[in-house]
């Protein structure tokens, strides 16, 4: 890709290139935190422990003042850690605040509010999208319920559900609701009108129709705005977790980083919760290439074979790993499901680490296991 190409609007990048300035933005925005982070000025009220003495000798100073460090950055370290001192924090999450255990937590929650909306949001959408009596009944109510600020109903769902867990779940879930619901009605109203008129034309019925046009073009759609609200489920976590301490990121945040002041373990947690969603978007972009391949298909330029043959390869590679590390983590799985009811590990290290939401990480890899089930079997029919 040439240069000038690079300023021209709405230009497609190319694999290579996009990886490049992706690596190089993450570099940049290193090195100006690292720039602004770095003691380089001299600290003009720094004193050495030999002029402390003296001044308080000579009456100068009455009590010692906080030893200040020799150098000073640009911005201070109590506002702006150190990259280093981020990293090793890390390491004082792990052995002093149960890191492990409260991500857990917070993954469980995430995906238990997640299941929750999307059970809900589902049926609802549907029925008000389809069905003109409940369209105009609710389809303007649904619209408002948007604007309902979330953190002003915690001590609604506190009162309905108690502190525990099943309120952090259902909270999240419906902050996640009041806005995949009306995307559902948008996306139903977006089906073509070309596939309707062809199954009414074969004598389709409503049931007919609703299964073999409206639901498949709904969820094609519809995949993209979960992983958009993925972002957006994290904020409303720290909410939630914060509402009686009960474990999680969020809990931890306030627990151990702000509360005694150590941002440097604020910034670090920051970071963990910037890769786990990192890591569940590109599950989902797994997950949406693999069931609505479709959608990836007229993206591709047909007049570059080239760029078509590297798209491939990259996608190849990338589905090869992600389904290594999904056949790992199914193993892993059943090797914990299966202590959870003899036992021989000593301890259910499943129940432990999720807690009240050890059942939407049941949910999610049953799921995965009848997935694949259903796949092999197919393929066994296809072959025969």
């Amino acid at each position: 890709m040439k240069f000038k190409d690079l300023f021209q609007l709405r230009k497609t990048l190319d694999k290579k290139t996009s990886m490049i300035l992706g690596i190089g933005g993450i570099l940049f925005l290193l090195s100006v935190w690292i720039l602004l982070s770095t003691p380089f000025f001299d600290n003009p009220d720094y004193m050495d422990q030999a002029s402390i003495e003296a001044a308080i000798k000579s009456g100068e100073i009455e009590n010692a003042p906080n030893n200040n460090p020799e150098k000073i950055a640009l911005v201070p370290r109590s506002s702006l850690p150190h990259p280093l001192r981020v990293f090793t924090a890390f390491g004082d999450l792990y052995t002093d605040n149960q890191l492990i255990q409260n991500a857990a937590k917070s993954i469980g929650l995430n995906i238990g509010g997640y299941i929750k909306a999307i059970l809900w949001s589902l049926p609802l959408g549907f029925i008000i999208g389809l069905i003109p009596l409940f369209r105009g009944s609710f389809h303007r109510i649904v619209n408002a319920i948007r604007f309902i600020p979330l953190t002003a109903v915690t001590v609604l769902f506190i009162v309905w559900f108690g502190i525990g867990i099943p309120m952090k779940v259902n909270f999240l879930a419906f902050g996640i609701m009041i806005y995949l619901l009306p995307v559902i009605v948008q996306r139903i109203d977006e089906v073509n009108d070309v596939y309707l008129k062809t199954v009414y034309t074969l004598g389709a019925n409503a049931w007919q129709t609703v299964f073999t046009v409206y639901i498949p073009s709904v969820l094609s759609r519809l995949s993209d705005d979960i992983r958009i609200l993925t972002a957006i489920s994290w904020t409303y976590i720290i909410v939630a977790e914060t509402s009686g301490d009960q474990g999680g990121l969020g809990s931890l945040i306030y627990r151990a980083a702000q509360r005694m002041g150590r941002i440097d373990k604020t910034f670090a947690i920051l970071i963990l919760i910037i890769l786990i969603g990192v890591f569940q978007d590109r599950i989902f972009a797994y997950l949406d290439r693999k069931f609505f391949a479709h959608k990836y298909q007229n993206k591709k330029s047909h007049h570059k074979v080239k760029h078509l043959k590297e798209e491939g390869v990259f996608d190849t590679i990338m589905d090869f790993v992600i389904n290594i590390i999904g056949w790992i983590f199914l193993a892993i799985y059943l090797i914990l499901a299966a202590n959870e009811f003899t036992g021989f590990m000593g301890g259910k290290l499943l129940s432990t680490l999720f807690g009240d939401t050890v059942w939407a990480i049941h949910s999610v890899f049953l799921t995965i296991i009848a997935g694949k089930i259903y796949r092999i079997v197919n393929s066994k029919k296809s072959n025969s």
